[in-house]
C-alpha cells in the first residue's frame, strides 16, 4: 500500500482527537502556560462538542501528565515539579542518545537533505523571530528524528517528553536560546551526514543537558524576613 492510499484510508480524527492535538500543540508552542484553567464549556463551544467529549480529551492529556484534574476545580495545565523535570530531561538523554547513535548507522543521503531542509525551516523562523514556528520546529526536529528510523512508538513518546518539556521550559524560565538550540541541531545533523553515531549520541546528550542545565531548577529559598519587612 502506498503512503498516499495508507492516509486515504486512514480514519479521520475525532473530536476528542482534534481537542487533545489543539491543546498540545498549543502548550508546544508556549501559548497554553502552566497552570491555566481549562474551562470545559468554553472548550466545547470552540470545538463545537458537548462538555462530554470535552472531558474525554482533558482526561486523556490528564494520564499523559499535562493535564491536572481537581475534584471540584476543574482541569488546569500541568505544572511539573523540580524531580518531575529532573526525570523527564533524564529519560530524554538515554532515549535520544541511543536513537541519534542507532539513525547514524542507517541514514539515507535523502533523509540527510531531510533534516536539512528542516534546519533551514527552523533557521528562517529564528530570523524572523516567529516564537510559535521556531518553538514548534524546534520541538519537531527530535521527532522527526524518530520517524526516519520509522518507528512509530519511539515517535509518540518523544513527542509525549517533548510536550512535558515545554511545561517545563515555561515553569522553570529556560535561557537556552533559540539560535543556541538550532545550532546544536546542525551539529547533530552533521554528524549524522558523516554517519558518527558516538559523536550524534554525544551531541544530543551535550545539547539536552544544556537545555536542562538553563533551567531554574535551584531556585533559592527567600530571606523570609527580608520578603516580609514592611518597605520604608
Amino acid at each position: 500500500m502506498s503512503r498516499a492510499t495508507a492516509a486515504a484510508t486512514r480514519p479521520a480524527p475525532s473530536s476528542t482527537d482534534q481537542i487533545v492535538d489543539a491543546i498540545v500543540a498549543a502548550i508546544v508552542e508556549r501559548r497554553l502556560m502552566p497552570g491555566t484553567k481549562l474551562v470545559e464549556q468554553q472548550i466545547a463551544d470552540v470545538f463545537s462538542v458537548s462538555r462530554t467529549v470535552v472531558r474525554q480529551a482533558l482526561n486523556r492529556l490528564s494520564r499523559d501528565r499535562l493535564v491536572t484534574l481537581e475534584p471540584a476545580r476543574g482541569a488546569f495545565v500541568a505544572m511539573p515539579g523540580i524531580d518531575e523535570a529532573r526525570q523527564v530531561y533524564q529519560v530524554r538523554r538515554l532515549v535520544e542518545g541511543g536513537m541519534a547513535q542507532q539513525l547514524a548507522q542507517q541514514i539515507t543521503e535523502a533523509q540527510v537533505q531531510q533534516l536539512r531542509e528542516h534546519l533551514r525551516h527552523e533557521r528562517e523562523a529564528v530570523a524572523r523571530n516567529d516564537v510559535p514556528g521556531r518553538t514548534r520546529l524546534l520541538a519537531d526536529f527530535h521527532v522527526v528524528l524518530a520517524r526516519l528510523l520509522g518507528n512509530d512508538v519511539l515517535a509518540e513518546l518523544i513527542a509525549d517528553l517533548l510536550s512535558r518539556s515545554q511545561l517545563i521550559a515555561l515553569m522553570y524560565q529556560s535561557v537556552h536560546s533559540a539560535e543556541h538550540s538550532h545550532a546544536e541541531h546542525a551539529q547533530i545533523v552533521d554528524a549524522l551526514a558523516r554517519r558518527d553515531g558516538d559523536e550524534a549520541a554525544r551531541l544530543m546528550q551535550a545539547h539536552i543537558a544544556s537545555v536542562e542545565h538553563n533551567l531554574q531548577l535551584d531556585p533559592r529559598t527567600p530571606d523570609l524576613a527580608a520578603v516580609l519587612k514592611p518597605r520604608s
